[in-house]
């Protein structure tokens, strides 16, 4: 039997995994009583009456991404990106299973700051690498799309690496509180998670077609068609 079915329903993991994720934690953020989407991470979604329904996105989330990042792994893309993505995938399972602690007034009535706790210190560091080797995995493939000659694919995953990063360091900065920031830190880090789980989707959907040297390819000439003289 053919490889390639299953590489593309592996691939088809990549698309499904940034609608499942970025569905529901908008669902989520404008039905839950109390919690603000403009001001809340999405992680806090865990906490309160109904938070199973985010540990169950992370869960879902960090399987399908690992599948992605198997079928990487069968596209001749080498071992870093593969390795990058499935890292990805363990720190959303991670993320599933260690709820985050409260943070910015969410639950209502919470301390702020909240008071540290095992399972929030164990949250951070398994959702930390989403927002960190993600870009990383960005920036890589942008280097291999312009080793191929797909400048328009390098430019894009460039940029949308440095735009996710960006996002995720002020809302960062926000988190802790900033008073110029806070109000506003769920909604940069919704944007890094829908630039970045985005463009995941894309290099799902583009990687189902070769990764091929287009340069090279634009430069080849035309065979002739069998129906042209031969004269």
């Amino acid at each position: 039997m053919s490889s390639v079915p299953r590489t593309n329903r592996l691939l088809l993991a990549g698309i499904a995994a940034p609608i499942v994720f970025i569905a529901s934690f908008l669902i989520q953020g404008a039905l839950r009583a109390g919690y603000d989407p403009l001001r809340h991470p999405v992680s806090a979604l865990s906490l309160g009456p109904g938070g199973w329904v985010q540990m169950v996105t992370f869960s879902t989330t960090g399987l399908l991404v690992l599948a992605f990042a198997a079928g990487l792994s069968r596209e001749g893309l080498g071992r870093a990106v593969p390795i990058l993505i499935a890292i990805v995938g363990i720190g959303l399972l991670g993320a599933g299973f260690f709820a985050c602690d409260p943070i910015s007034g969410y639950p209502v009535g919470s301390p702020i700051p909240a008071p540290r706790t095992v399972h929030g210190t164990a949250h951070d560091l398994f959702s930390t690498p989403v927002f960190t080797v993600l870009p990383a995995a960005m920036i890589v493939m942008a280097r291999r799309f312009h080793r191929a000659g797909d400048h328009f694919w390098a430019r894009l995953s460039a940029v949308a690496g440095v735009a996710f990063f960006a996002c995720f360091v002020i809302a960062g900065i926000g988190f802790r509180q900033n008073p110029v920031l806070m109000p506003y830190a769920g909604l940069w880090q919704r944007m890094a998670l829908i630039i970045g789980l985005g463009w995941l989707g894309l290099l799902a959907v583009r990687l189902r077609r070769p990764l091929t040297d287009t340069a090279a390819t634009a430069a080849a000439p035309a065979r002739p068609s069998p129906a042209s003289p031969a004269g």
